[in-house]
């Protein structure tokens, strides 16, 4: 009832005026506005009608800069805060020295509204001179930050800038203008705001960017387990304005070497876990970060002290070292002892309750070393703790390793040659070297000799029927060497058994795998050395457990073919498994490579070469090509893909000049290039076709000739031809009336041939082919010559034998075709009974005709036959003469 009472009289009146438009009495009072730079602090008190209120109240704030309004807030009071005084922040944009900053403040309730209570911040009113806000402020670098300049009266304002930086200009009044920035990079020192009026006067202000503090990952320990050490991550870079930089606190206690991301602080060390916070400041911002630890559990050790050798022998040394910190002798430790010798570096763990001391071995003799210590506890292991110093130690001096040998077998000549020892194998200066050998079978009656130092290997002359074992042995001042021993065996090895495969190179070296060997008891061994030139051969040796491996050496030569042999080791002498050939990287082969020849066989060209030396092969050769040009420019070619080619051939060739260049495929593509000019002969065909052409002609002209004889021949016969002129003969034909005729008997023949007329000493008659009836012919003597004429009737001086004078049937006989020759022969030619007494002149001489036949008695004197070998052709012929007498003188 009292509450209602109250209310009236708050609101009566209003309920009586119409509650004034519904403006509400409980409203602010005792309202105070201040600012720190760019933030504006409200605070206000409940006016004391609002304690009737019990479900509270809303503020209701607006933000006025320069008069027009630039933000609108409210503040919820519950009933419980109803009665206090209340705050609220707003931070400008805009510093408030630069314009008018205005609150307007009133209160809500039910849809009632108190009247608006306004505070005022009036800014800088009139400076003496320009003046720039806000000064030495620290900013926070990805935020934007407005600058105002404010310009005495009777000035005017040009610009607003920042080196570095871009920035947008406003204007807030006549006199006051804005720079609003955004920050995108740290600052490393101050930066300047400059403000200039139109008649070049300046001023301005500067301000740092930065950022709050970012460090992390803390982590605390122990060193001496009465201390603790805390280390972080700073994070980003520290700042070097002192003003910006940050403060570091380790529970509540300051860290002088924060800024280095540790802290070390005197503390009690127990086997509990605690909390560890480190506090970090600066003035964008406040950090704390945390880690809980056991520091039992966290002990990083300090490094040993006083490290040394205590014993010092060829292949093993004994250290010891001493601790500064007592509480470590109770500790169960490890510890780790680095062994360096320059070139490599090995580590040792050794364990034990406060270790002091350690073994180190296989270690090298005569060889220095660096030797180093750090520990950790092997219970509750944190970290490893600090390396001590380093101390130098030379072990003392002992016989050589035994040495790398290898062997390389030609016929009689086997080759014993190992590698130099290396410092670390020879662990002193090497005096020389033996090598002893001996038949495998008469070990006891060896041979041996010393080799100086300077050399390496030895060539001995052994029987190739007889297995030798070889052993080598190095020498320095303490001694000599274990014996390294290799078994030569019985036969050289041979070559043809296996098979040579081709290998290319990779960057430079080799990469060989093969496959498992039964034999290789002790492992394999890879050899190589150029395929040319002097064989200085290399080695490796491949533990029995690895079928691959790659070679390098510094020996490999580009363009360079070289061998390669992978034998299996064993109890006796080393298997040949595999060979290899290749070049490590191929080299573009030079040009002019080849030793052209050619050889011409009718209308094709071999081109041949000599076979290309390997040392001029400075890649592999997969073929051949074979180019060639005529002088129309037109190139044709030939190839193969045969390396061992030493030829190609150029077929159907014209006759001309042409250019062939022979050329080596390889990697590279066509190399070598070499070139030769061929000028074609006429191919073989053509001058037979030519003498067959010739020969043709000769005939025709002989067949013209022919005809035209026999046509002469022809017009005699029918006595139309012109007087021919009168021969000189001998004078026994003087007597025109005396006749001879040639009789045939006519039983074996059944061809005969006319004779034509005889015109000189050197006229040639032509054949004629006779017909089926006898036909006789006379010489009569003429004023004018002498000519052939059938009679009729003849008497025969002498008669025609018929031995052997046949002719096959159906073949025609044919006289020889032969010039007749002039008569020169004085024969005397006598038939049976047929000497005439009207006619004594015939008994000097007589008309032959020569068959070819030679009288088989004096009877038969004149006979004509037909060799048996002349074939079945109607141009079949025996050659017959008609030999005249000569004249006799009496």
């Amino acid at each position: 009832m009292i509450a209602w009472l109250l209310l009236l009289s708050l609101f009566g009146k209003s309920t009586q005026d119409g509650q004034e438009n519904g403006v509400l009495r409980c409203g602010p009072q005792n309202v105070t506005l201040a600012h720190n730079d760019q933030t504006l602090l409200l605070k206000w008190e409940d006016d004391p009608s609002c304690s009737v209120i019990r479900d509270g109240l809303v503020y209701e704030l607006q933000v006025l800069i320069a008069d027009k309004p630039v933000h609108n807030g409210e503040v919820v009071v519950t009933p419980a805060q109803i009665g206090s005084t209340h705050s609220w922040k707003w931070t400008s944009h805009l510093p408030s020295q630069c314009a008018r900053h205005s609150v307007r403040l009133r209160s809500q309730y039910n849809n009632q509204s108190s009247p608006w209570l306004q505070k005022t911040l009036p800014g800088m009113q009139s400076p003496a001179e320009i003046s720039v806000f806000p000064k030495d402020k620290i900013l926070e670098v990805g935020s934007r930050a407005t600058f105002c300049c404010i310009v005495p009266e009777g000035k005017s304002f040009r610009r607003m800038y920042v080196n570095g930086y871009k920035g947008i200009e406003k204007k807030i009044s006549e006199h006051v203008h804005a720079l609003t920035l955004h920050l995108e990079q740290q600052s490393e020192n101050w930066s300047d705001v400059i403000c200039e009026t139109t008649k070049g006067e300046i001023s301005g202000a500067s301000f740092h960017a930065g950022y709050p503090p970012g460090d992390s990952d803390l982590q605390c320990e122990t060193r001496d387990l009465e201390s603790v050490d805390c280390f972080w991550n700073v994070g980003r870079k520290m700042e070097e304005l002192a003003i910006v930089r940050r403060k570091y606190q380790l529970h509540g206690s300051p860290c002088i070497s924060g800024h280095l991301g540790k802290c070390f602080q005197k503390v009690e060390v127990d086997a509990a876990e605690r909390n560890w916070t480190l506090t970090v400041t600066n003035p964008l911002g406040k950090l704390e970060l945390h880690d809980r630890a056991d520091l039992t559990k966290r002990v990083h050790m300090v490094a040993p002290d006083k490290v040394a050798a205590s014993t010092v022998n060829p292949r093993n040394i004994s250290l010891k070292w001493s601790w500064t910190v007592q509480k470590y002798s109770n500790l169960n430790l490890t510890c780790q002892v680095d062994v360096s010798d320059g070139d490599s570096n090995t580590t040792t763990k050794n364990f034990g309750v406060g270790l002091t001391a350690a073994v180190i071995k296989d270690l090298i003799p005569h060889w220095d070393y660096d030797m180093r210590v750090r520990c950790g506890t092997a219970q509750h292991f944190w970290k490893w703790g600090d390396w001590s110093r380093s101390v130098k130690i030379r072990t003392k001096g002992d016989v050589p390793d035994a040495l790398d040998v290898w062997m390389k077998v030609k016929e009689d000549q086997t080759v014993i040659s190992w590698k130099v020892p290396l410092t670390n194998q020879s662990h002193g200066e090497i005096f020389d070297y033996k090598v002893s050998w001996a038949k495998t079978k008469e070990k006891n009656q060896s041979n041996q000799t010393n080799v100086s130092r300077s050399n390496h290997s030895l060539t001995l002359t052994l029987d190739p029927s007889e297995e030798y074992t070889v052993t080598v042995t190095a020498r320095n001042i303490n001694g000599s060497s274990s014996p390294s021993t290799i078994i030569i065996p019985r036969l050289n090895l041979d070559k043809s058994e296996v098979k040579t495969s081709w290998i290319s190179g990779s960057n430079g070296s080799f990469f060989l795998s093969w496959p498992v060997s039964p034999n290789a008891s002790c492992g394999y061994i890879v050899d190589w050395c150029p395929v040319f030139g002097n064989c200085t051969f290399e080695w490796m040796k491949v533990p029995p457990n690895r079928t691959h491996t790659t070679i390098f050496s510094k020996n490999f030569e580009d363009g360079r073919r070289y061998l390669l042999s992978i034998y299996a080791c064993t109890e006796g002498a080393p298997v040949l498994l595999q060979r290899r050939e290749g070049y490590v990287r191929e080299t573009k082969i030079e040009a002019e490579l080849f030793k052209l020849k050619y050889k011409q066989e009718d209308s094709a060209v071999e081109v041949s070469w000599e076979p290309i030396p390997l040392e001029k092969q400075t890649a592999s050769i997969h073929g051949y090509i074979l180019y060639y040009q005529d002088k129309s420019g037109d190139v044709f070619n030939v190839s193969t893909d045969d390396p061992e080619a030493t030829s190609l051939t150029a077929k159907n060739l014209n006759i001309s000049t042409y250019t062939f260049t022979v050329t080596a495929l390889t990697a590279f593509g066509l190399c070598g290039n070499t070139s030769i000019n061929v000028i074609l002969n006429p191919p073989a065909y053509n001058l037979i076709m030519l003498t067959l052409i010739s020969l043709g002609a000769v005939f025709l002209i002989l067949s013209v000739s022919i005809i035209i004889c026999y046509r002469h021949w022809a017009c005699i016969k029918h006595k139309v031809c012109p007087p021919i002129p009168k021969p000189v003969l001998t004078e026994w034909l003087t007597d025109e009336h005396t006749i001879c005729h040639l009789h045939f008997d006519q039983s074996h023949y059944s061809e005969v041939l006319d004779v034509p007329e005889l015109h000189d000493y050197f006229s040639a008659p032509q054949p004629v082919v006779g017909q089926d009836y006898m036909h006789s012919f006379t010489f009569s003597q003429t004023p004018k010559g002498y000519y052939n004429k059938p009679l009729k009737k003849l008497q025969p001086c002498f008669t025609l034998p018929t031995t052997g004078l046949t002719s096959r049937p159906g073949v025609p006989f044919f006289p020889g075709n032969d010039v007749f020759p002039n008569p020169s022969y004085n024969l005397i030619v006598q038939g049976e009974d047929q000497q005439s007494q009207s006619h004594p002149e015939i008994q000097e001489g007589m008309l032959i005709i020569d068959t070819g036949y030679q009288p088989q008695s004096p009877e038969e004197t004149f006979t004509a036959t037909q060799p048996e070998d002349v074939p079945d052709s109607p141009l079949s012929y025996s050659s017959t003469y008609i030999l005249l007498p000569q004249k006799t003188s009496k």
